[in-house]
């Protein structure tokens, strides 16, 4: 079990994928970046998907930034600093198919 999160372009091409461990609580910090809590199950996603756009990806970019801060002690903390990359290269690539496509599917599993 764990949370495996993949985009897709509207084409079905996997374009970004974030793995967490089902004991890995930062997983829910992708959910919550991405305003899918509704997608989180507990120890993986929900196995559904939805489409956000480009506004909802932006969104989601500003929170990370709002969120992990440089300078906060946090990225003291070698797992969430791994994560950290994971979650801000998952949205990047996300967010580069929705300006292309003016939308992204992400698949929660």
């Amino acid at each position: 079990m764990g949370h495996d999160i993949s985009g897709y372009n509207k084409a079905g091409e996997e374009i970004a994928y974030a793995r967490f461990s089902m004991g890995n609580y930062n997983a829910t910090i992708l959910y919550r970046l991405l305003d899918a809590n509704e997608f989180y199950a507990g120890v993986s996603g929900s196995g559904r998907s939805t489409t956000f756009t480009t506004k909802q990806i932006e969104k989601g970019l500003k929170a990370y930034k709002e969120f992990f801060r440089t300078g906060d002690s946090i990225s003291e903390i070698d797992l969430l600093a791994m994560d950290q990359k994971q979650i801000l290269k998952f949205i990047l690539n996300c967010l580069a198919t929705a300006q292309k496509e003016n939308s992204v599917n992400v698949y929660f599993g």
